[in-house]
């Protein structure tokens, strides 16, 4: 009899109340994972990585360089009030290291070849830094203001010369106010030395091609 009781127990139907909950905890998670899909395919990445791969063969970059059509934007390299290292010279310039690294970086875009590139540089000392141990030398914007700001695309136009790239040496903010109004208002936040290649078009539009980070240089370099 005992028997009985216990088969007919574990045989009995589940109540209509378990099956809803069910039905809900199931509803639940698919919407949970229909949302995380939409915030991935709707959420901007960042431009593509050219240190990877052959990336920087691949894409447009060095046809674009040797026309002259690019704006590369570079952030400066290790800024001295933020480090332990030791500093080079005034507090808001780069460190040492900061002024090796801008020297290589330097190497890398002299491989490409400069003839055909103008330099322009924010007038903070670490970006002038930069750009003076990179090229030797680097045109200073007028204003002690950096470009940025959501009108920096129009503002890089005006220093812009036809068949010449510019190469402006900058912060990390404007690096990503110009990424934002390229259509990345999320991307990964710039490194040191990093550089963003944008290509002018021939109808005055921006195509991002992508960024270069300042440790993928030595790897790339010998590909080309």
């Amino acid at each position: 009899m005992v028997n009985d009781v216990v088969d007919v127990s574990l045989i009995k139907p589940r109540s209509r109340r378990a099956y809803l909950k069910r039905l809900r905890t199931g509803c639940a998670g698919l919407v949970v994972i229909a949302l995380l899909v939409a915030c991935f395919v709707l959420w901007p990445s960042s431009p593509h990585d050219l240190g990877i791969g052959n990336r920087l063969l691949t894409s447009q970059v060095l046809p674009s360089w040797r026309d002259g059509d690019l704006i590369v934007l570079v952030r400066h390299e290790e800024r001295c009030d933020r480090s332990s290292n030791p500093c080079l010279g005034p507090p808001d310039g780069l460190t040492v290291v900061g002024s090796q690294q801008a020297e290589l970086l330097g190497k890398a875009f002299t491989t490409l070849g400069m003839e055909h590139s103008d330099i322009l540089a924010s007038p903070i000392t670490r970006t002038a830094q930069t750009a003076h141990f990179m090229f030797g030398k680097a045109e200073l914007t007028s204003s002690q203001q950096a470009i940025c700001g959501a009108a920096i695309g129009e503002e890089l136009l005006s220093h812009k010369q036809p068949g010449r790239n510019l190469v402006f040496v900058t912060h990390s903010g404007c690096i990503a106010d110009f990424e934002k109004s390229l259509g990345f208002p999320h991307a990964t936040f710039p490194e040191y030395g990093s550089a963003l290649f944008v290509r002018l078009l021939a109808n005055g539009k921006f195509e991002t091609l992508g960024i270069m980070n300042s440790q993928a240089w030595a790897a790339v370099m010998k590909t080309l």
